[in-house]
């Protein structure tokens, strides 16, 4: 079912003019108004919404109508549906020149104004009323967890003509998601952009931010306007037709809302995008720069590389704005294709939505993720063996073309991403369906560790693990999980990445699994490791994996993930995005509010960036004492013996183990014990050349242990615990 969200058409350039005729703004509908309302039901007549509507038989309550979350003043039965009307009066409507409909809604909702379809999101076809028992998709409310509700900016030229001097009618349906939905919840609110001084109504509500352009908006970032041409808004699919334009003056230069459109001034085509970021109102969205006859545009878009498919992010709950950002940027640090990013500001249909992400899409491209182009002539030999691109992903596709179950445990979904499933032959979808099928049988073998390096390149998938760790994001592993396939000329190899989505990373998350900056993500215990690919563990149970793990780490972390370099990383693009920063929280007033799914909820702007950066700080200490292998192991990547200065036996032990000191080694050293899922387990000091430990309490299994003095670690390895 197509998700719809609309709103009255209008234009860039009628809305401005209006905007700067806008005095002030007044409220006319409340919430918490008495509101005429009637459960769904097979009797409710088709003309429910017009004024001249007979209501006195509905029932009368205070708005809003709904159950189960606690913002309802009037608490209803669970059901598919209510209808609800509210009568209002207008003095003088030549004064108002616009409205503003804010809902707030669990499932979704379709309004009318005296008889008229003004707005509508989550469910249905535009302009035919749902009958009683239709469901929604699913939709959270946002003001029982401290959010502000959606607002649907109507028409002046429209909204003028539907309403009138003295009574007038605003009537809305919700719609749950199911029968047996555990809530639902329906909040809305009319407010008039009022031309002239008067006051004839009620103070808008403290959350109200006015959505028309500051027409002496200057910016650090970069300004993009979208204005949609064809259709009133912007749906989750298919893609609409816009009118896309870019101010940007340069590098340390100021841009300007007055200023003519200077990197981008044609055409796209966009729709919504995400999946649990839906529910916000701050929307993503995906587009194609085109020409106006709908072909491609391919263009560079504020520097990055010319392409024509580009994706828009909306920081909601991620409220330091940087999550992806600053994941995509260690990302690329290790020298692999990550999407580049540019921070900016955008307007659509002149309604100001804050700070986004112009971010790349993923796909094959010599500028993006640079593998062979699969052509439908590639159907046999080296040309059908690449290249490839898909993910593990969520399930809600049309299985039978877009992807496929492994017949492994977790019985995880790949989706085949590019080439789409709809530009594959059938040939080219069974040859990576059995690739893949081939490695898990591979990785289910009790040999699997003399076969992996014939299926996988082990650096990406070092690489790709380290990154997705530092991030420790709740669908680590399980959903947008990228992989590729290079040809077999050039490798052939299963490779990892790029990585993507890092919104709900670095603590921001409550539910599920620990959110902390300890603890290893591929190792998530109860239902967060269910999903998984049981081959991950595999992976990292190898030890010339970890060996080489050890290495890599050390290298990067004493390069381009240095902990300083991080910070300056960080405080750097706080600086880039200056006074952006307090005109997106006065978009979307979040800050020392609860947003699914925070975790941690700042007062300020600099509280949560603070909190990020005071994360990531404890999270790369903590990979550097618990980080698997042991470098030392590895020379030309060959095994080799560990160093002779420092000695552990018995290992395996029963109830005490040994540790001896030569000569060389006259500092105060610490022994540091994890347990494979990383947690901490004891700290010992080793003051003299022989220690003796007694391991007699600890419970049988293998434990990791690091020995470090107060500069570095000087050695890493397991310890196997025996009855």
């Amino acid at each position: 079912m197509y998700k719809f969200h609309f709103t009255l058409l209008f234009t860039f350039s009628a809305l401005f003019v209006f905007a700067q005729n806008v005095d002030h703004w007044e409220t006319v509908v409340f919430n918490t108004d008495n509101w005429q309302y009637q459960i769904g039901n097979p009797a409710i007549p088709n003309n429910w919404m017009d004024p001249n509507f007979n209501d006195a038989q509905w029932q009368t309550g205070f708005g809003g109508f709904g159950y189960g979350d606690g913002d309802d003043n009037t608490t209803i039965p669970a059901c598919i549906s209510v209808f609800i009307r509210n009568e209002f009066q207008l003095i003088d409507t030549s004064v108002i020149n616009v409205g503003i409909l804010h809902a707030d809604y669990d499932d979704g909702f379709v309004a009318y104004l005296n008889g008229e379809e003004i707005a509508r999101s989550n469910f249905g076809i535009i302009g035919t009323p749902p009958t009683y028992d239709q469901t929604a998709d699913f939709h959270e409310a946002n003001m029982y967890q401290g959010g502000a509700p959606e607002d649907y900016l109507l028409s002046s030229t429209s909204f003028k003509s539907l309403i009138k001097e003295g009574s007038n009618t605003l009537a809305i349906q919700i719609h749950n998601q199911d029968i047996s939905s555990s809530d639902m919840s329906s909040n809305f609110f009319l407010s008039l952009g009022i031309s002239d001084n008067s006051s004839n109504y009620n103070n808008t509500p403290t959350w109200f931010t006015n959505p028309f352009i500051d027409t002496n908006l200057e910016s650090n970032l970069p300004l993009i306007v979208i204005t949609t041409t064809q259709t009133p808004e912007i749906y989750n699919e298919p893609r609409v037709q816009a009118h896309m334009g870019i101010i940007d003056n340069g590098s340390g230069q100021t841009n300007s809302i007055n200023d003519p459109f200077n990197s981008y001034d044609n055409f796209i085509s966009i729709e919504t995008r995400g999946e649990s970021s839906q529910m916000f109102p701050k929307k993503n969205y995906g587009f194609e720069t085109q020409l106006e006859n709908g072909e491609n545009n391919n263009v560079s878009l504020l520097g990055m590389p010319i392409e024509n498919d580009w994706v828009l992010h909306g920081p909601y709950s991620d409220k330091s704005l940087l999550r992806n950002v600053f994941a995509y940027h260690m990302g690329a640090a290790t020298g692999r294709y990550t999407p580049r990013t540019r921070l900016c500001e955008v307007y659509i249909n002149d309604d100001y939505q804050g700070v986004y992400v112009l971010t790349e899409k993923i796909k094959r491209d010599e500028n993006r993720l640079d593998i062979a182009t699969l052509q439908p002539e590639d159907i046999e030999g080296d040309e059908l063996s690449g290249g490839y691109l898909f993910q593990i992903d969520r399930d809600n596709f049309n299985v039978e073309n877009d992807g496929w179950y492994s017949t492994q445990p977790n019985w995880n979904f790949y989706a085949y991403d590019d080439p789409d499933h709809d530009e594959l032959l059938p040939i080219q979808k069974n040859y990576m369906r059995n690739f893949m099928v081939d490695f898990e049988s591979m990785m289910s073998a009790t040999d699997y560790v003399d076969q992996y390096e014939a299926y996988i390149d082990v650096d990406s998938w070092i690489d790709y693990f380290l990154i997705t760790e530092i991030g420790k994001h709740i669908d680590a592993y399980k959903y947008s999980f990228f992989m590729h396939k290079r040809k077999d000329s050039n490798g052939g190899k299963l490779n990892f990445g790029p990585i993507w989505d890092y919104n709900l990373a670095f603590g921001n998350f409550d539910f599920g699994c620990p959110p902390n900056p300890q603890g290893w993500s591929y190792a998530f215990e109860g239902t967060c490791h269910e999903a998984i690919p049981f081959w991950v563990q595999q992976l990292i149970n190898i030890p010339q994996i970890q060996n080489k793990m050890d290495c890599r780490w050390t290298e990067l972390r004493e390069g381009p993930l240095h902990l300083d370099s991080l910070i300056q990383f960080i405080d750097n693009k706080v600086v880039e995005i200056g006074p952006a920063a307090q005109r997106n929280f006065n978009r979307w007033p979040v800050l020392g509010q609860y947003i699914w799914p925070n975790d941690y909820v700042g007062n300020t702007y600099e509280d949560e960036v603070d909190f990020l950066k005071d994360w990531i700080t404890q999270r790369v200490e903590w990979m550097d004492l618990v980080m698997l292998g042991d470098c030392n192991l590895v020379v030309d990547n060959q095994e080799v013996r560990p160093s002779s200065h420092i000695q552990i036996f018995p290992n395996p032990v029963n109830d005490k183990i040994t540790i001896q000191l030569d000569d060389t080694i006259s500092d105060e050293l610490t022994m540091n014990v994890f347990d494979l899922l990383g947690n901490f387990v004891q700290s010992i000091n080793i003051q003299n050349k022989t220690t003796i430990i007694d391991l007699s309490t600890y419970n049988n299994g293998i434990f990791i242990y690091n020995i470090t003095n107060k500069k570095s670690i000087l050695q890493k390895g397991k310890l196997v615990k025996l009855k």
